[in-house]
């Protein structure tokens, strides 16, 4: 999604919740779900942007903020199973560290200013709470954007069948899938703290590799050694794809407002 889509996009979704944000007598958590490449970031720092331009403090949060720390992927990685070393399913964020910053940002002062969580993905771990940027006042708006943001768990019958190589390789008994279902149910206090959920809606899933692949295309032209050649973003995906077409299948029942991409990620429809 371009810089000037995202803009326009953000102003029109912000309008919607407009009136509902200048009347919260707390900080309005609007939830952005979609897939992989589908413009969350640049969403999430458009209505930032645009809220700033009504004289409201805005602040984003990731799910991805919270992953936990290479060394706590690693230790579920020998304890439960190795595909946890993988950042990016249920059971790979840090819940209790996204909850109390949502308290804190509610009581944030110059006194008390709250860290916002950020994670390096290039190192695949945590950045130091050190340079994590603080926020010294209440924000009128918090934007929660995930990838699997609001999805319910499938249940155990819907896991048995694997949906790809991935899953009949590396998990054939469907232990790492049922674990990652399972951790799924404690998500929904978080999703319970939406105030409202916004949805990209993909055309399907088959469009994340196209979408995934332009944000490792630089990289790889200058020779980042954690930039992924075809073969590793294909395996890398198959990590998300079970909890990726549910979301596809679920999600638009559950939102607030559905904004329909096509596969160049331009709106269809809000």
């Amino acid at each position: 999604m371009e810089s000037s889509d995202a803009s326009t996009l953000a102003a029109t979704v912000l309008g919607r919740f407009a009136a509902d944000v200048a009347q919260a007598t707390a900080p309005f958590v609007l939830g952005i779900s979609g897939l992989q490449g589908s413009g969350k970031s640049h969403l999430g720092a458009g209505l930032v942007a645009a809220a700033r331009e009504r004289g409201w403090g805005a602040v984003t949060l990731s799910l991805d903020d919270v992953y936990l720390t290479r060394a706590e992927r690693e230790a579920l990685a020998a304890t439960v199973h190795p595909l946890l070393r993988t950042r990016g399913v249920p059971g790979t964020h840090d819940l209790a560290l996204l909850a109390s910053t949502l308290d804190a940002l509610a009581q944030a002062s110059a006194e008390n200013p709250v860290a916002i969580p950020r994670f390096d993905k290039g190192r695949d771990d945590r950045h130091e709470a050190a340079l994590w940027p603080a926020v010294g006042e209440v924000p009128k708006l918090v934007v929660l954007e995930g990838w699997c943001l609001g999805v319910e768990p499938a249940g155990e019958q819907a896991l048995v069948k694997p949906v790809n190589a991935l899953e009949r390789e590396e998990d054939p008994d469907g232990t790492w899938r049922r674990w990652a279902d399972a951790r799924l149910a404690g998500y929904a206090p978080l999703w319970e703290r939406l105030d409202a959920l916004v949805v990209l809606q993909a055309p399907s899933w088959d469009v994340v590799a196209s979408w995934r692949d332009e944000a490792e295309r630089p990289l790889r032209e200058r020779g980042d050694p954690h930039a992924m050649d075809a073969a590793a973003l294909a395996r890398f995906l198959q990590h998300y794809e079970r909890i990726s077409r549910r979301a596809l299948a679920t999600l638009a029942s559950k939102a607030d407002l559905i904004v329909r991409l096509d596969e160049r990620r331009r709106v269809l429809s809000i």
